[in-house]
């Protein structure tokens, strides 16, 4: 756990996870997000991805296990975020999620740049989030 007076520009850390055919259907569960491209293999079969992909967002909620976890830590609270999907996220693949704080604010608000990799370095989720810092 970082304070906001401990927090640095530069500062990062990461939480990585290979995601599962498990991961993705309870996801799709929790949100009611059934779409076929990721729970039908016959129909992803027949997209330009050829192959079931992960959700966007379960890729892009691995930022706020890092936060809770790591940096800042217990008691920060997400304020916003922005995402941009770049590249599909495949069952097996293995994503790194990284936070980098860019600026401190007033009211201990702390802009992070967000940046999801997989096992080969390709980007797959990018962005930024606001969250308010103890």
């Amino acid at each position: 756990m970082k304070s906001y007076a401990e927090l640095q520009p530069g500062d990062s850390a990461f939480f990585e996870k290979t995601i599962s055919e498990t991961d993705v259907y309870s996801f799709a569960g929790i949100t009611g997000d059934f779409n076929s491209l990721h729970i039908n293999e016959e129909y992803a079969k027949s997209t330009r991805f050829q192959r079931r992909i992960a959700h966007g967002m379960l890729t892009g909620s691995l930022f706020s296990t890092v936060f809770a976890s790591k940096l800042p830590g217990q008691g920060s609270i997400y304020m916003s975020q922005e995402l941009r999907f770049e590249s599909p996220v495949y069952f097996g693949d293995t994503i790194r999620a990284t936070v980098t704080v860019r600026e401190k604010q007033e009211r201990n608000h702390v802009l992070f740049e967000c940046r999801a990799v997989n096992q080969d370095g390709q980007t797959v989720v990018s962005g930024s989030a606001l969250l308010k810092v103890p």
